[in-house]
């Protein structure tokens, strides 16, 4: 970084120490008035004393630990609960069809429990009652 493009035109080409102990209005952005509220708030008049300013040092510390930052184990179980529920709302998360024209698919009639799914409540009722003729057949 060219630090000429961060300082006032009648500091450009000074020296870090130059530049250390120059007024803060030498920063480029900071004008006479921020220079006055900066030494009124915080009884700072140069560069290296607003650098030096505790507020500076721990907002640049908080700011440096939060890019590196893990997260909670409560973050992290929040997170998989939400990326789950999420999972579970889209089509997309179905296993692949092998037929281009399934979007889902459904649990074979066999498993289906009638009184949930009435698509396939004929299919069982057959099924129970050739179960319950043979079952009586065997008995007698």
């Amino acid at each position: 970084m060219n630090i000429d493009t961060v300082v006032d035109k009648e500091y450009v080409g000074k020296c870090f120490r130059e530049l250390a102990d120059a007024p803060v209005s030498a920063l480029k952005g900071v004008s006479a008035n921020d220079a006055k509220a900066l030494a009124k708030a915080f009884n700072v008049s140069t560069v290296r004393e607003l650098a030096e300013l505790d507020f500076v040092k721990w907002a640049q510390a908080i700011t440096i630990l939060a890019d590196h930052e893990q997260e909670t184990p409560a973050q992290i179980a929040k997170e998989t609960l939400l990326d789950e529920a999420v999972e579970m709302t889209f089509p997309a998360s179905d296993p692949i069809s092998v037929d281009a024209g399934i979007t889902r698919i459904e649990v074979p009639p066999e498993m289906v429990n009638a009184h949930d799914d009435h698509q396939h409540a004929a299919k069982v009722e057959q099924s129970t009652e050739e179960g319950a003729a043979k079952e009586s057949a065997a008995a007698h």
